[in-house]
């Protein structure tokens, strides 16, 4: 089982991995494609758009300047524009009769040769300038071709002039372009996929380093720390995993001291029970006083073992959502004070004096249990007696302060290591604390308390001793 768990979190971490890959690689080299096809089209455009442009304004001009020349000047003016140009080397600039036949080159085609484009046919059967794309007939060479018609006096035909230039050059020149879009558009997808892949290394590592800490808790090992390596939302995980480990292994603690404790507790007054029990049975006593003295004590050992039951009860309850409150308006005061009268007579015999002071009101209405109440106030006095006896003194007040009532219950006793005071509430939590208990009575007084919205507060009094503090809302 172990292992198929750790092989479940290693696919599970793979599988993280790859889906953080895949997904934002795959976003990414979309929009790279989307962004290289778009600049390649908007390449291919402008370079198209301004090769024809260019030759279109050549041919215009060419064609505008030889508009008031007649034949014979037509002719003698072209030969002295084709050995006057220029760019002969990218465009080639033909003159043709009126026919279609080449009269003048400055490359390529021989004189009275007839191109067999449809521009030239065009420009010449409707008079205006014509744009032609395709590969040559004649050479199976890509090229652009322009012609645009010369007119004599804007109604006689004399001749054409023709740009033709090859689109071979254009094309090397524009997949020279393209390589050099993809070699970058590549960079940026590998530039994307390292830094990827170290920023998911980043978060996959340390879940790897979380899922085995959580399977060696799982297995056992409480307290077990994973090193925090970033301060961001994985180190919150990793803190709030490493808080869960110790609070798991200070639960494993306490409940395995509870667990001893109980036990302890139990086997104690059984063992003074069985004790007496067997001795009265075998007839060794015989003075009645001392058969007194043993029944007396087999009497307090089994009220004691009924008081730890019930604690064990009440903490059930609170653990299964089975604790539940009656509430009623009652007299707070009326049952702290019947509280008071029964502990004062058994502390009385311990040597404990019990100090009430009453408070002014005739009453102080409350809305709650009055069977929870009084095992709060029977709970603290016993634990005052039990934790705080040898000061031989326990005094309880009532008050109203504002809206609140107000207990108070103070021993004279060693009082509670300022250590330990934030975690004397925690169930099971005994501390330092020789007494005998549960570690449970506090908790639940807590949870009473609470429930009838009020508050209980342990502390060390002034002076020495501790002083539990109950504030109850008064109803009005």
């Amino acid at each position: 089982m172990e292992k198929a768990g750790e092989n479940r979190g290693r696919k599970t971490i793979r599988g993280i991995r790859q889906r953080w890959l895949v997904n934002s690689l795959g976003v990414v080299a979309g929009i790279l494609c989307l962004a290289m096809g778009s600049l390649i089209v908007a390449l291919w455009s402008y370079y198209d758009s301004t090769m024809t442009a260019g030759l279109e304004a050549q041919a215009g001009n060419v064609s505008s300047y030889f508009r008031n020349a007649t034949r014979s000047e037509f002719f003698t003016a072209a030969q002295d524009f084709i050995d006057g140009f220029e760019d002969k080397n990218r465009i080639e600039v033909q003159f043709l009769d009126s026919g279609g036949r080449v009269m003048y080159t400055s490359q390529g085609l021989a004189a009275g040769t007839a191109p067999s484009t449809d521009d030239i046919a065009y420009a010449r059967d409707y008079g205006v300038p014509y744009t032609w794309k395709g590969r040559d007939p004649d050479t199976g060479e890509h090229i652009l071709a322009v012609s645009a018609p010369i007119v004599y006096q804007g109604s006689m035909l004399v001749g054409i002039v023709r740009f033709v230039t090859s689109m071979e050059a254009m094309y090397r020149q524009l997949a020279l372009a393209v390589f050099i879009i993809i070699l970058i558009g590549l960079a940026i997808l590998a530039l994307v996929y390292f830094s990827n892949l170290s920023f998911v290394r980043s978060i996959v590592e340390p879940l790897t380093d979380i899922s085995e800490a959580a399977r060696m808790i799982a297995d056992g090992s409480y307290g077990v720390q994973i090193e925090k390596t970033f301060d961001d939302e994985i180190g919150e995980l990793t803190d709030t995993i490493n808080h869960m480990s110790v609070k798991i292994m200070q639960a494993e603690k306490t409940q395995s001291e509870f667990l001893s404790s109980v036990s302890h507790e139990l086997r104690t007054p059984l063992t003074a029970i069985n004790g007496w029990v067997e001795t009265i049975q075998s007839g060794e006593l015989t003075d009645p006083a001392d058969v007194k003295k043993g029944l007396d004590i087999i009497m307090s050992e089994a009220r004691r073992l009924t008081n730890m039951v019930e604690e064990l009860l009440e903490f059930s309850r609170l653990s299964d959502g089975r604790f539940t409150l009656a509430v009623e308006r009652l007299d707070l005061k009326a049952e702290l004070e019947d509280a008071v009268y029964t502990y004062r007579e058994f502390f009385r015999q311990d040597g404990i004096q019990l100090n009430y002071t009453d408070c002014q009101e005739e009453e102080l209405p409350v809305n709650g249990d009055p069977d929870r109440l009084r095992q709060v106030f029977c709970n603290l006095l016993d634990n005052a007696a039990k934790h705080g006896g040898s000061g031989r003194r326990i005094d309880v007040s009532v008050a109203v302060e504002g809206e609140r009532a107000v207990v108070r219950i103070r021993d004279y006793g060693p009082g509670i290591p300022e250590a330990e005071l934030p975690f004397v509430k925690n169930k099971f939590y005994k501390g330092s604390s020789k007494a005998r208990g549960s570690g449970i009575g506090l908790a639940v007084c807590e949870e009473i308390v609470t429930r009838h919205a009020g508050t209980l507060d342990v502390g060390n009094a002034e002076g020495g001793g501790c002083i539990v503090t109950i504030r109850l809302p008064v109803e009005t």
